[in-house]
């Protein structure tokens, strides 16, 4: 899977200007002066080494998929910022795969730095940790000359977007092979159903809408009295807090966001919203929202309806639709409603579990030495989803340029267990939340 040659999908901006203005290409001529301390996997070799960077369920379900490609494939190296994670990923991945996990510990890694020991191992490696990581773990994979499989989103922040296209920019030199999790690029039902969308069965799309409104995701996994400190506490509840995950916009709702990006071949050109906490008011909760509203514009006019919610009790949906000027279609359900209608019909035995054959086309490509780079697909609907936070915690439209080069980071000073979070709680355990309209909020988000 390549990239589009505009990724803006506006005939105004080149990808080379737009890497330049974006201060993109400094950053890729940088990566490019450091030395690689191994080289990828050539293809056409036997046993492809894999690392697995981020030992939780989705991690390990990462890990299995590559371990089901086609070919020899060997888990050699973990790392992981918790032991406990590591040793229970550990275990289930070698009672599913017993003969292809070699982990002894001396290439058990823990700590903020173990994905440099463990990417040093592979030829393949498996970024799955909270996605505030994922831009530095990205980055040194492309230094060392690896393989990637990363999970969505790919950063929490702009500062990250752009050190992911710098990376990116350096790994098609490298003709490293870079898959990004956003697996209804793999599903069948998505294939077929876009490439109609594409070819006009609509028409020209006018409007879209699309959602991920549902009871939320997991409580909170440990409370302070169990832990050492506050750098422990926010990245063991990691999901609660916008350095680690970015909100579930971006953690989530970036599945649908992307849809209609893909659809469109293009990227909003400016977003404004709504949102809050109306339910997930306790300290437990940390500082992100539970519900989002965004209208996300694009050049040639069109809009993208984007809600998502985690509330109990609500009309719930994981749903993307679109508006054409000579139908309509449920996109997420694979059905256009035209004066040709049509709907796709799964085989006999169903449809390919696309988070499997995502890792089948990338392992492919490694093996046969294709052209292969989901990076910068994914970086810009990362960045998409990063918008629509920065529009709804401010609460004042927000165009792609000032959101693409917003100097705002996340990122903690140093990555320590002493190091001190972005947001720390105040006497009462509880976390600033933004308030949109505030002018010294908007400071702390634009």
């Amino acid at each position: 899977m390549n990239e589009p040659e505009n990724p803006l999908g506006r005939p105004d901006v080149t990808r080379r200007s737009f890497l330049q203005t974006s201060g993109v290409v400094a950053g890729a001529a940088l990566l490019g002066g450091l030395s690689i301390e191994r080289s990828a996997h050539a293809a056409g070799s036997d046993e492809l080494k894999l690392a697995l960077i981020g030992c939780g369920g989705r991690g390990s379900g990462a890990a299995s998929q590559a371990l089901s490609t086609e070919g020899k494939t060997k888990l050699v190296a973990m790392g992981d910022a918790f032991e406990d994670s590591l040793l229970n990923s550990l275990s289930g991945l070698r009672k599913q795969h017993p003969d292809k996990v070699d982990v002894p510990p001396d290439r058990q890694f823990v700590g903020f730095d173990a994905y440099k020991k463990a990417i040093a191992e592979a030829d393949v490696v498996i970024l799955a940790t909270p996605p505030g990581f994922r831009p530095l773990h990205f980055e040194e994979a492309v230094r060392q000359g690896k393989h990637i499989f990363f999970e969505k989103p790919v950063a929490v922040d702009a500062p990250g977007i752009r050190k992911v296209l710098a990376a990116a920019a350096e790994a098609k030199k490298k003709n490293l092979k870079i898959g990004v999790g956003l697996q209804r690029h793999h599903q069948i039902g998505y294939l077929e159903t876009i490439k109609r969308l594409q070819d006009g069965a609509i028409g020209d799309i006018v409007s879209s809408r699309v959602y991920w409104n549902g009871n939320g995701v997991w409580e909170p996994r440990v409370t302070r009295d169990k832990v050492k400190n506050e750098m422990e506490y926010q990245v063991r509840n990691w999901y609660y807090y916008n350095w680690l995950s970015g909100d579930h916009i971006n953690e989530q709702h970036i599945h649908n966001i992307d849809v209609v990006n893909w659809i469109k071949n293009a990227y909003p050109v400016k977003a404004q919203g709504i949102g809050g906490r109306e339910v997930r008011k306790h300290q437990r909760y940390g500082e992100i929202f539970d519900h989002h509203f965004v209208e996300f514009h694009y050049a040639d006019g069109s809009i993208m309806y984007s809600q998502c919610r985690h509330q109990k009790g609500c009309w719930n949906s994981v749903s993307e639709h679109v508006q054409g000027t000579k139908g309509s279609c449920d996109v997420s359900g694979h059905m256009i409603r035209s004066s040709s209608p049509w709907r796709h019909k799964k085989g006999d035995g169903g449809d390919p579990n696309p988070y499997q054959v995502e890792h089948d086309d990338l392992f492919d490509a490694i093996r046969n030495n294709k052209e292969y780079n989901e990076a910068v697909r994914g970086a810009m609907s990362t960045m998409t989803a990063i918008m629509g936070r920065m529009a709804t915690y401010s609460g004042v439209e927000i165009d792609w340029d000032k959101a693409l080069n917003s100097k705002i980071d996340l990122s903690p000073s140093k990555y320590e267990w002493d190091g001190v979070p972005v947001s720390a709680p105040g006497p009462d355990g509880s976390y600033p939340i933004p308030v949109p309209g505030d002018p010294e909020w908007r400071k702390k988000i634009i």
